[in-house]
Order: C-alpha cells, then sequence, then structure tokens
C-alpha cells in the first residue's frame, strides 16, 4: 500500500539501498595487501596471530579499538537527511 506520491514498494527500496550502501562501506574498510609487523599510530609491534587473523592489518589492538570508537562517534548513517533519499 503505497502513500501520496511513492510507488508500490518505495519503503522496501530504500531499506535495501541503504543495506546495500552500508556493506559497500564496510567491504571499502576492509584492509588489503600485507600486514605490518609495527602499528602505524603508535609503532608497538604487532602479534603474528593478529597479522594471521587479519590479513593488512595496520595498528595494534589498542589504536584500532580507539580509531573504531572515533568512527561511531559520527553516529549511523542516516539517510533521511539525504534529498535523493526522500520518497517521492
Amino acid at each position: 500500500m503505497a502513500t501520496g506520491w511513492a510507488g508500490d514498494g518505495a519503503v522496501q527500496d530504500q531499506i535495501d539501498a541503504t543495506v546495500k550502501d552500508g556493506i559497500e562501506r564496510a567491504r571499502r574498510a576492509l584492509p588489503k595487501g600485507p600486514s605490518l609487523s609495527q602499528c602505524e599510530e603508535c609503532d608497538k609491534p604487532i602479534p603474528l596471530a593478529r597479522q594471521k587473523a587479519v590479513p593488512g592489518v595496520r595498528l595494534c589492538v589498542g589504536c584500532q579499538e580507539a580509531a573504531d570508537q572515533d568512527e561511531q562517534a559520527g553516529g549511523p548513517y542516516n539517510r533521511r537527511g539525504s534529498k535523493d533519499s526522500q520518497l517521492r
């Protein structure tokens, strides 16, 4: 059931687009290339087990946790603020 100018399935299309955008963003954030043996931020050694577990790792666990917290501080992705996401 559509209301206003929205076509049938418009809400589900918006949900699907949000999920697809989230997956693409997560894939781009995955590390690539060889793992470093020293942390880029603090220069502490990165354990071999972490290097094997996370291919392309660049940060030690402590620095990675700090980076993840900084990233989450921006808040969740909000499509409602985008003009392109408004149903027509």
